[in-house]
């Protein structure tokens, strides 16, 4: 969204073309290994960009600017081609929109994974942008300034929905790795009484479900018995002692803050360590905060699984496969993404 600049569209424009020019022709990726060996230059191929995938734009800039003086080198020798070398103009473009985008490019291969967590880095991330990959230098150019302007803006409105904030702050606040690190004092103080209000709700619909259970097993004893039972069976000793003891398993709310405020102030896990596995060495000592890690981590940060599941549908049904059933099709796609071999 912050790359919609007419600079930036000639000269990347040129660029494809000039990616386009290579890639259709062996003559021209030959005389192009052959200046990289004499110029010193790592022999790599051209990129093009790519509209459904995340950063193939900042990769072909990127390898364009590494390789300009060998195409250079190849399109001036060709009369038909010169016409596409590079201006000065388009170099200095690029390269600024390459300072600009640099920085993300980690950050969206890392947030479009699926094996581990990445709905806790969000807040980290974002404030590690505003407050130094992203922040204006004094040596920016222009054009960079502007983009990592719009950048900040765009992405800072995005998470700035009540809803969106809520989320990532509870994942943060979930992730030993983080815990409070990145919240103000009245940002922490906030978060606190929402893990709060979850924790007690989570508890009482355990014990509802618990008593549901208890109340549904008579009523099936009672109907088997009135389809043919020839008389009503007696209770045993244990029958009488099921019920929960009182004063001893309700959960209070002192215990419960009791227990985040010793998972907010133990020491915070190493960065690289997985969540998931931590808390599942942990889930004895906040048994609570466990299961609303549990529903919070799980989380994805972006739509790419999204994008990768409908990439898998598109591949499962082809021309061949019309006529299948939109339940084999559910079948086929859940087996396919889920199936190890």
């Amino acid at each position: 969204r912050s790359v919609k600049d007419q600079r930036i569209d000639r000269a990347v424009g040129v660029g494809k073309k000039i990616v386009g020019a290579f890639g259709h022709s062996w003559k021209r990726q030959r005389a192009l290994q052959a200046a990289q060996k004499e110029l010193g230059l790592p022999e790599h191929k051209l990129i093009t960009e790519c509209c459904t995938r995340w950063g193939s734009k900042q990769r072909m800039i990127q390898r364009l600017l590494e390789q300009e003086k060998a195409i250079t080198q190849v399109l001036a020798a060709d009369k038909t081609t010169r016409h596409l070398m590079l201006t000065w103009q388009d170099i200095q473009v690029l390269d600024s929109v390459s300072a600009a985008l640099s920085p993300l490019l980690e950050f969206t291969d890392a947030f479009s994974a699926e094996e581990y967590v990445t709905i806790s880095c969000v807040k980290p991330v974002l404030q590690m942008f505003n407050n130094d990959l992203l922040k204006v230098k004094e040596s920016d150019t222009p054009l960079t300034k502007d983009i990592k302007t719009a950048i900040l803006d765009y992405m800072n409105k995005s998470y700035k929905d009540s809803v969106t904030e809520r989320l990532i702050n509870m994942a943060s606040l979930l992730d030993p790795r983080f815990r409070t690190e990145y919240f103000s004092e009245s940002e922490s103080k906030a978060i606190k009484v929402q893990v709060m209000s979850e924790l007690e709700h989570l508890v009482s619909n355990q014990g509802s479900t618990a008593t549901g259970v208890s109340e549904t097993l008579p009523t099936s004893a009672g109907d088997q018995t009135s389809q043919g039972a020839a008389k009503k069976p007696k209770k045993s000793l244990g029958s009488f002692l099921k019920g929960p003891v009182s004063g001893k398993t309700d959960v209070t709310a002192e215990r419960l803050l009791s227990e985040l405020s010793s998972y907010v102030n133990s020491p915070p896990a190493d960065s690289e360590c997985d969540p998931l596995l931590w808390w599942k060495v942990h889930t004895v000592n906040f048994p609570n905060i466990s299961r609303l890690a549990r529903k919070y981590l799980c989380i994805p940060a972006t739509s790419s699984a999204s994008e990768r599941l409908f990439s898998t549908g598109g591949n499962v049904v082809t021309c061949l496969r019309s006529s299948l059933k939109p339940t084999s099709v559910n079948m086929l796609v859940f087996l396919t993404k889920n199936l190890k071999t």
